[in-house]
């Protein structure tokens, strides 16, 4: 039994830093996925639900009878994007539905006074004040982006809402044509 006295508080040391370094994940895994007010709040790339509130789901074909049914429609991208120091800056080329309004980050769970007004701001002069003109919002598949994009735009009063749940992924693997894109500046 002496040997063993000297070894457990090696042991006891290296089981305790073993225990820190687990702490930070636990503590993430702990987190809620959703804040008080039902806005998802992390893992935004898992998988979804079929249905958002407040929106009707399209699949590809549903969209583009859509497009070509009421061409006033608009689409409403919201990818996420690096922001540093004021300014996006492209870590990745991104290409999205040809007509569609970029609004990097506004899919968050969580949006600070700037990022809401951006978001705001950007969905008035998109629909020209009429909230009764069609959004289409999206990102990838299994993205939660663009739920949380349609619970806010809800919240603002927004009423002929769409969701294409599994956005650019469905787009390109249906063989329709994407155009390169850049996020609507932050002002």
């Amino acid at each position: 039994m002496p040997r063993l006295a000297p070894a457990l508080p090696g042991c006891l040391a290296a089981c305790l830093f073993s225990l820190t370094l687990a702490l930070p994940t636990a503590q993430a895994d702990d987190a809620p996925l959703f804040s008080a007010d039902g806005y998802r709040q992390g893992q935004y790339r898992s998988p979804t639900p079929a249905a958002a509130d407040h929106a009707t789901t399209l699949d590809t074909p549903a969209l583009q009878a859509l497009l070509k049914r009421e061409p006033q429609t608009r689409l409403v991208d919201v990818y996420r994007r690096t922001f540093l120091n004021g300014q996006f800056v492209e870590d990745e080329k991104h290409r999205n539905l040809p007509g569609s309004l970029w609004l990097a980050n506004v899919g968050t769970g969580t949006l600070e006074p700037p990022w809401q007004a951006y978001f705001e701001s950007n969905l008035t002069r998109l629909t020209e004040g009429n909230v009764q003109r069609p959004l289409v919002f999206y990102c990838r598949s299994d993205c939660w982006m663009s739920w949380n994009a349609i619970r806010r735009a809800h919240a603002l009063g927004y009423a002929s809402l769409y969701w294409y749940r599994d956005g650019i992924d469905a787009w390109e693997q249906a063989g329709l044509p994407l155009q390169d894109a850049q996020p609507q500046p932050l002002k």
